[in-house]
């Protein structure tokens, strides 16, 4: 492989990294209340400085799946925590996740074939 080439591949997997700690980071201050609601994935790009189209073809091309996906994923990565070690009402966990309780309940059961509820019976503390 020429220089040129591996160069590509290591910006590409410098961008995907800087996308997952920016997420990371971000989940983490929205769920703290340091931000009042998740950013749009061409808000993310702009705070890495990348374009919206240039950051999605990245990340995609070098995970196979479109950075919502991954985006999603870590929500509800904190959601089940979040349910499984706090006492916090499930309409509460939506709230702080910044979403529509009854939303919230669809976007869980999409990814984790549970309810909320179910999910919190199975994995209480």
């Amino acid at each position: 492989m020429n220089e040129i080439n591996h160069d590509i591949l290591k910006r590409s997997k410098e961008i995907t990294e800087k996308y997952f700690r920016f997420l990371d980071e971000h989940i983490s201050d929205v769920v703290s209340g340091k931000e009042s609601d998740f950013m749009e994935i061409n808000q993310i790009a702009s705070k890495l400085f990348l374009s919206h189209k240039h950051l999605t073809d990245t990340v995609q091309k070098e995970t196979g799946n479109h950075p919502c996906h991954f985006y999603d994923l870590r929500i509800i990565e904190e959601a089940k925590k979040m349910l499984s070690q706090t006492d916090l009402s499930v309409s509460e966990i939506a709230r702080i996740l910044t979403y529509d309780p009854s939303n919230f309940s669809k976007f869980f059961r999409k990814f984790t074939r549970q309810t909320p509820g179910e999910f919190r019976k199975q994995h209480q503390k």
